[in-house]
């Protein structure tokens, strides 16, 4: 997939790029079903991209296959004028992009899934920074409730959300790891198909983000989050899974040439791998017997998808 990956590199560093260049590129590449939307906040704008790929037996053709949703998330893809070029935080952007071109190859290759492949990610080259420990964050120019109107549907019937995740101390090595699967405000055991998955990806042992209760509530609560790898899992439903590029060391999300194409082909051809496998039915991300007995036992955990207080989703 390093191919796909240029590709999307390049099509991402540039001070002038948006949403209608990516669109573009994927009607190229076969898309049907593309929808940009531009969005302005507070501190700009930034365009929001989804694309269908339609499987042969999934919802879009009348079938049941199950859809997979995968989830390009950041701040933005630039820092300009702060910063020129790509920044680190770029990659769930890139992954998510090379991810889309990689199935779209696919299928004009005969190699169709059985369900509906949902991508969604969003593209803004002059995003804001903002304070974090121990290295300072990407902002972005809509809320994190905006963004997650956008970038999460209710036909997802499972999650892979892609996140830069170096700014930090907790997983010190180079490369892509995934995180426990969280459903509903339950963080659940690790997937063991999936930690097969990313060992059969990259011929090594598979790593694990160690992600803690605050992290999967939703922003704006006033308590610590790792980073935004998590928020898709406050704002639905399905199961959801963090794929996050790591890094040995603390990384700023705004450094510019941070990004390692290596790392990001290897976690877009682990969400290629999960997309097969999901959407033909032979994996799970979670254990459904065992996540009824838990909330038998426990009660419900949605009140972790609020703000505090409330009940239902953020």
């Amino acid at each position: 997939m390093l191919r796909q990956v240029i590709e999307a590199w390049d099509l991402l560093d540039s001070a002038d790029v948006g949403g209608e260049d990516v669109a573009s590129r994927l009607q190229e590449r076969g898309a049907k079903l593309v929808k940009v939307d531009r969005v302005h906040g507070r501190r700009g704008f930034t365009d929001f991209i989804k694309t269908t790929i339609v499987g042969t037996n999934g919802h879009r053709r009348g079938g049941d296959r199950p859809t997979l949703g995968i989830i390009g998330q950041l701040g933005g893809v630039g820092a300009r004028p702060e910063v020129q070029g790509l920044v680190s935080d770029a990659d769930g952007a890139a992954t998510a992009l090379a991810t889309a071109l990689k199935l779209l190859d696919m299928q004009r290759q005969g190699d169709l899934l059985d369900g509906d492949v949902i991508v969604t990610t969003h593209v803004c080259p002059r995003a804001p920074t903002i304070p974090h420990e121990p290295v300072p964050f990407m902002g972005s120019p809509v809320d994190i409730g905006t963004s997650m109107e956008y970038l999460v549907e209710e036909r997802m019937g499972a999650i892979l959300s892609i996140d830069t995740t170096r700014g930090n101390r907790v997983i010190n090595r180079r490369g892509f790891a995934i995180t426990p699967t969280v459903k509903r405000g339950y963080v659940l055991r690790v997937s063991e198909a999936l930690l097969d998955l990313m060992s059969y990806v990259t011929g090594r042992m598979p790593a694990v983000v160690p992600i803690t209760t605050q992290d999967i509530t939703p922003y704006g609560n006033g308590v610590f989050h790792i980073n935004s790898i998590m928020q898709p899992a406050a704002w639905t439903r399905a199961a959801v899974v963090g794929v996050a590029l790591t890094s040995e060391v603390p990384v700023p999300g705004c450094a510019s040439g941070a990004s390692q194409p290596l790392d990001i082909e290897g976690a877009a051809r682990f969400c290629v791998e999960v997309a097969k496998s999901f959407t033909s039915e032979s994996i799970s991300l979670y254990d459904e017997d065992e996540y009824r007995l838990i909330q038998q036992l426990y009660g419900s955990m949605d009140h972790l998808q609020t703000k505090g207080g409330g009940e239902g989703l953020a």
